[in-house]
């Protein structure tokens, strides 16, 4: 039994089995390639290129024959992608140069024309752009920070991505190659498909200004030159768009898309799809309701208004749009809102406006009461007021523009008021007239505000104004301003006789309470 057991216990487990994963384990940068005998690179980026890097002759040297092959060359030196944060290494330096100057040489022969390319080239030529420009995008600045997703993306420093002078001469490659009249879009297609596009508007969320104004032109010029992929371009944008209001709300380059987006929308074709009428209530309405829109706002107030200039019957869809997510408590917002209507308005024709005006002007009349105030991006220590011995004061005038006004000595006045924006509607002739037409609805809904101003709006520029626009309805139709009148007048006393009673009530209650009081026996 002991010699058995002594031969069982003899048969060892191979070691390599019990040694092996320690060996893959310990040595972290080999994870990804375990398996490979041979020591892996650190990275993609900072990839040993000496075999690869050459200096190459220019075009201008080589026989017409062989520049396509040259050019096939070229574009292998380019697709090598180099680590721009090591910035002392002499060797990788002089790479660097070496690789921007085969890139300049491939944009300079593209947007020359020398010759059409071979469906090879293309291929490769798209195949080197997509090895630069498809990368994993930085962290953005909050996830670095730690500090809030939803803070204002306007108040972050510009990140500028190191890497720029290859990026960019990868962007203007891919630009001159889509642009080019040799290009043949029943070939490019092939390479330049929906899975290139959907990258492409990937990287439209790099923090990289430049970056995302290469993007737009690029994304721009596919959707002008390859008409197959139109819906699916304007259907991948509308999802950029939903994952941004319903999920994110953190998105870099919603501007961007916008500006595309306002260009595309001014050549719809008319009648309008209905599927366009979709995404004008499904995504650019909706996009109003961000905490970010002002950085936004006015590319998506073009596109808004570029609906209504089109087809005016929807200016009924926008209004009730903005009405529906109107803010209540930020008058930035609403000040921008409010310039939006403007812009919507002058293209609306009266039998729309019929349809808007009564929940319209109800809004309008609240904005008109409205003492919010913006505080401008000066801001000023109240040891500057001092200094100027409060004979002058910085307002907003309506073109936004910091500007000095004599007299006033509130510090609190450094502002636009929502209710100047909302009464410069009547500086406008074409709402003027809407108005005008529907005075007899018009008018009882908004004269309530208009006197409350007057009276008690602590602004002097708002009660100017107000005088103005009370003012042109009294001469517009002095009847009904004066029916208008003589109710408020009504209303106003039956509120005033409201409040006597209660007021009485209440002095009744006290005097009755009192004289309980005296009376009252407290027992222990």
């Amino acid at each position: 039994m002991l010699n058995r057991f002594m031969k069982f216990g003899g048969r060892k487990p191979p070691k390599p089995e019990v040694e092996e994963p320690p060996a893959v384990t310990v040595n972290h940068a080999s994870r990804a390639t375990a398996a490979a005998p041979a020591p892996p690179s650190p990275s993609p980026a900072a990839a040993p290129a000496s075999p690869n890097i050459e200096v190459l002759p220019p075009f201008g040297e080589v026989a017409v024959g062989e520049r396509q092959s040259l050019f096939l060359r070229k574009l292998q030196l380019c697709a090598v992608v180099f680590d721009f944060s090591d910035t002392l290494s002499l060797r990788c330096a002089r790479e660097r140069e070496t690789k921007r100057r085969a890139f300049q040489e491939l944009v300079d022969f593209v947007q020359s024309g020398s010759g059409r390319l071979s469906e090879q080239v293309q291929e490769e030529l798209v195949r080197t752009v997509g090895a630069n420009i498809f990368r994993c995008l930085p962290p953005a600045a909050h996830e670095n920070t730690g500090g809030d997703a939803s803070a204002d993306p306007e108040e972050e420093n510009v990140f500028l991505d190191p890497a720029w002078p290859h990026l960019q001469l990868a962007y203007e490659l891919l630009l001159r190659y889509v642009i080019s009249t040799d290009t043949d879009t029943k070939i490019a297609k092939r390479f330049i498909n929906h899975s290139f596009v959907l990258r492409l508007l990937d990287l439209f969320d790099s923090e990289d200004p430049r970056e995302r104004e290469y993007l737009k032109t690029i994304l721009h010029r596919i959707y002008g030159k390859f008409m197959v992929h139109r819906p699916f371009i304007r259907k991948a944008i509308s999802n950029v768009f939903y994952r941004f209001i319903f999920e994110t709300e953190r998105h870099n380059g919603i501007g961007e898309l916008l500006e595309i987006l306002g260009s595309i929308i001014n050549g719809f074709a008319m009648p309008m799809k209905e599927e366009h009428k979709l995404f004008l209530v499904r995504a650019l309405i909706p996009l109003h309701k961000t905490k970010a829109v002002g950085v936004y706002h006015q590319q998506l107030a073009y596109c808004t208004t570029q609906f209504v200039e089109k087809d005016y019957k929807l200016a009924d869809t926008v209004i009730r749009g903005l009405l529906k997510f109107w803010p209540v408590t930020n008058c930035q917002k609403e000040v921008l809102f409010l310039g939006q209507l403007e812009e919507v308005l002058e293209a609306t024709q009266p039998t729309e406006f019929q349809r808007i005006m009564v929940p319209l002007f109800k809004r309008i009349s609240r904005c008109l009461n409205s003492s919010h105030f913006q505080i401008p991006p000066v801001r000023l220590q109240p040891m500057d007021l001092f200094h100027r011995n409060f004979s002058s004061q910085f307002i907003f005038s309506p073109s936004h523009q910091l500007s000095i006004v004599a007299g006033e000595d509130t510090f609190t006045k450094l502002c636009l008021q929502v209710a100047e924006r909302a009464l410069y509607f009547w500086n406008n002739d074409h709402i003027v007239n809407l108005i005008a037409q529907n005075r007899s609805v018009i008018l009882p809904i908004i004269f309530e505000a208009l006197e409350k101003n007057l009276k008690s709006h602590w602004n002097q520029v708002i009660n100017g104004l107000t005088a103005n626009v009370r003012k042109m309805f009294e001469d517009m139709d002095g009847n009904l301003f004066a029916q208008c009148q003589e109710k408020y007048i009504e209303e106003e006393a039956k509120a005033n006789a409201l409040k006597e009673q209660r007021e009485l009530a209440w002095r009744q209650l006290e005097a009755k309470a009192n004289a309980a009081g005296e009376k009252m026996i407290l027992v222990n």
